[in-house]
């Protein structure tokens, strides 16, 4: 394991990236700015002053003053027409504008580093990922990697005529998102590392575990405003738990650490230090080694892709490889559903290699959801499979970073 209080990087001091401060909870003006953003990011071009101000019950005068303050800010863009069913002047549309601000997403794994640029619209404008062990480097190697990372990446979206407005990194493991830190990252070997120096000076960052930013890629089910549980499984098995539209993190941020749940406390030991934990039964490394591959599992972004042998294999009718996806399927799904019945959620979204592997996993989730979920009988949730892949919380680390200009659109017009 490694430790250290403090790692080099490239400039930015340890305060700002702690909690940003929410100009919502005491400004009003900020408050209704937020609100009729929204409006326009949910309503995808088809949305006008008049329909704002119907939505949100302020006065027409009012609605258009904020809209024409978030086009001046350059988040907000004119669009043309709107369709109109009656007769009478056609009001003119607004949508989010796509060059403006952006946020940048890092994903830190095992076997590979990512990064990719996302505009306000939450398209992807920049991608690239380096697949390398990071068990074979220092820390030092690492970080110095994401920040050359970084750093193309915001000269990427320079030249894209965007704004980078902020960062998030995702990492595998728990967090302490306040003093940016990593606590604890069992398959990286890393505790108690502080990574707060390693992104351009002026661009500030965040720190979340990789699947709660992976849950924040689904665009749908956020704008929605669902509540789901998102499992994502590379090396190791995480969860992101969304209620109402938003990311619950917990007292601690330490939620949806359900690779860590224990199946058999005399179970085969775990790089957290305890045994019998769930992703030493349906993790990757514990489907290869119940269908008998020998193989140093590696991500699908990554150096080794082994999730596309198991699939190959499973696409092939290997007997021991249906037999270990049918056991890993039957084992998370029985955790799911305990995660369910304590949570009561409408939806579980299969990410990371359970996207690939969805054809021989899914229905077991499901069919373990149906018999221990205990209100199946009368709301049995849905089990999707992930808009994204290995990619998703690089991307979802983006979104984070747009999700808060739009929840609080004056800290980005006061800039």
């Amino acid at each position: 394991m490694v430790s250290a209080r403090r790692v080099r990087g490239a400039a930015m001091h340890a305060g700002t990236v702690r909690r940003r401060h929410d100009t919502t909870a005491v400004n009003p003006r900020a408050t209704h700015l937020s609100l009729a953003l929204r409006h326009v990011a949910e309503a995808s071009g088809q949305i006008s002053r008049a329909d704002i101000a119907a939505r949100t019950g302020l006065n027409r005068s009012t609605a258009s003053s904020l809209i024409d303050e978030l086009i001046t800010g350059g988040l907000v863009k004119e669009t043309g027409a709107t369709p109109r069913a009656r007769a009478g002047r056609p009001a003119t549309a607004l949508a989010l504008r796509d060059d403006g601000p952006a946020g940048l997403g890092v994903d830190v794994n095992v076997d590979y580093t990512a990064v990719c640029v996302v505009d306000l619209t939450g398209a992807v404008r920049y991608k690239h990922v380096v697949a390398e062990d990071q068990r074979g480097h220092t820390m030092t190697e690492i970080l110095d990697r994401i920040n050359t990372l970084s750093r193309a990446a915001h000269a990427a979206a320079h030249a894209d005529e965007l704004t980078l407005c902020g960062s998030a990194i995702a990492v595998p493991g728990i967090v302490d998102r306040d003093r940016a830190t990593v606590t604890l990252a069992p398959n990286l070997g890393w505790r108690d590392l502080a990574v707060t120096e390693v992104l351009p000076a002026d661009v500030h960052g965040l720190l979340d575990n990789e699947a709660n930013f992976a849950a924040l890629s689904e665009p749908g089910l956020l704008h929605a405003r669902a509540s789901y549980l998102y499992v994502s499984g590379q090396i190791g098995v995480g969860a992101g738990i969304v209620l109402d539209g938003r990311l619950y993190r917990g007292t601690h941020g330490w939620s949806g650490e359900i690779g860590h749940l224990t199946v058999d406390r005399n179970g085969p030991p775990c790089p957290c230090g305890r045994r019998g934990c769930l992703e030493r039964y349906a993790g990757q490394e514990a489907i290869l080694r119940a269908a008998g591959v020998p193989s140093d599992p590696g991500t699908a972004l990554g150096v080794r892709p082994t999730v596309a042998l198991i699939a190959d294999r499973a696409r092939a009718d290997d007997p021991a490889t249906l037999a270990a996806l049918t056991r890993a399927g039957q084992v998370l799904g029985a955790t799911l559903a305990g995660c369910l019945n304590l949570l009561d959620l409408g939806h579980v979204v299969l990410g990371g290699i359970y996207r690939d592997l969805a054809p021989w996993i899914a229905p077991e989730v499901e069919r373990e959801v149906a018999t221990q979920f205990l209100g199946a009988p009368w709301a049995r949730p849905t089990v999707e499979v992930a808009t994204y892949g290995p990619e998703a919380p690089a991307i979802g680390a983006a979104r984070s970073v747009i999700h808060d200009v739009i929840g609080d659109p004056l800290r980005w017009l006061n800039r």
